[in-house]
């Protein structure tokens, strides 16, 4: 199946406009760099904003959400004529389009309140504002992620792209705290100063007085994305509290997991980032929505052949290969335990 990254590449870096392409990519903290892949993919999600905000309708401050609607529409008929018909007669992505009848009433009542219906379905065009980064366990995803709400950032102070609010969700308290740690590195330099705010401070943070060093901070919400739901309780939050009209960058860290046609919070996902855009990191991707918009792809099998696989790595994924949870078909994880007795 081809992917976002494959029509990407069509499109030369050095070809955008230079408010895309002078960013320093490298620098991450006083005494780290990025790779050249984690640059690469940088450069890629540059691409694919480009791609959205300026070829397939051209930002302006003060547009509606129409004009949105109508960039996604642009955008997915890019998609088409860059082979996506192909793929859906070969029946590879035959299942793009949410069909409403197989969904739960609650959710079925979900999808209708904030997404255009055609013949009991959710047609993908109004899904399409994202974008997946397939990278292997141990590749240093959140150096990315990390990097890429810098650029966001950026892009949204000097009008390239909607300045909308920034949120981090992911499933498991370790890998909150490896992004502040990774945060507090990131601000040792003493450049920019990200500030990570519970994603319940929302209402609070929108009603503070705007600091005196805005000009070098950038809020990101942070969250498990295991507690968004639609109702409200201690640690839950009915994100109906925090939609913002739809208009957040919203950077999934490993937060996709379940089945994306009974999975609640999957479509919440794609309720709150309806006018902004999603982006999915993560080591596996399985469904079909999450492959074909990969931005990129730096998959387990790429990180080893690359060099940059180390020992520990390839045991880390041999365990979570064997969790009941992991998308991991019964081939992948035979594959998993070749490498290993290789490495052994």
């Amino acid at each position: 199946m081809r992917k976002l990254q494959d029509f990407l590449a069509d499109i030369p870096f050095e070809s955008l406009p230079p408010a895309w392409t002078t960013f320093d990519l490298a620098t991450f903290s006083r005494g780290k760099r990025l790779y050249d892949y984690q640059q690469e993919a940088l450069q890629f999600a540059l691409r694919a904003l480009w791609k959205y905000y300026q070829d397939c309708g051209d930002y302006r401050p003060d547009e509606t959400d129409a004009a949105n609607t109508e960039r996604k529409r642009r955008l997915f008929e890019w998609y088409r004529l860059n082979g996506l018909e192909a793929d859906i007669s070969t029946g590879l992505n035959a299942g793009l389009d949410i069909p409403l009848k197989r969904q739960r009433r609650d959710i079925r009542a979900l999808l209708e309140e904030y997404f255009p219906v055609q013949d009991h379905r959710i047609p993908y065009e109004h899904l399409i504002n994202r974008m997946g980064f397939w990278m292997a366990t141990g590749s240093g995803k959140t150096l990315v992620i990390v990097k890429l709400l810098e650029l966001l950032w950026r892009l949204g102070r000097a009008g390239e792209v909607p300045a909308h609010d920034l949120l981090v969700l992911t499933h498991r308290d370790d890998l909150l705290e490896q992004l502040r740690l990774h945060v507090d590195e990131f601000n040792a330099r003493g450049e920019l100063t990200i500030r990570l705010r519970d994603l319940r401070e929302y209402p609070e943070v929108k009603r503070e007085a705007a600091s005196l060093f805005r000009d070098r901070e950038i809020t990101v919400f942070v969250y498990r994305s295991d507690n968004l739901s639609d109702e409200q309780k201690e640690r839950i939050i009915d994100f109906r509290n925090y939609d913002n009209h739809g208009r957040w960058y919203i950077l999934l860290d490993e937060a996709h997991k379940g089945d994306k046609e009974d999975s609640k919070r999957q479509h919440l996902y794609n309720i709150l980032a309806r006018n902004g855009l999603l982006f999915n990191f993560s080591a596996t991707f399985t469904d079909d929505r999450d492959i074909l918009t990969t931005a990129y792809d730096f998959n387990l099998a790429r990180f080893i052949e690359s060099g940059y696989g180390k020992h520990i790595a390839i045991l880390r994924q041999e365990n979570r290969a064997f969790r009941d949870k992991e998308d991991y078909t019964g081939a992948e994880k035979q594959k998993v335990v070749l490498k290993a007795l290789l490495m052994l």
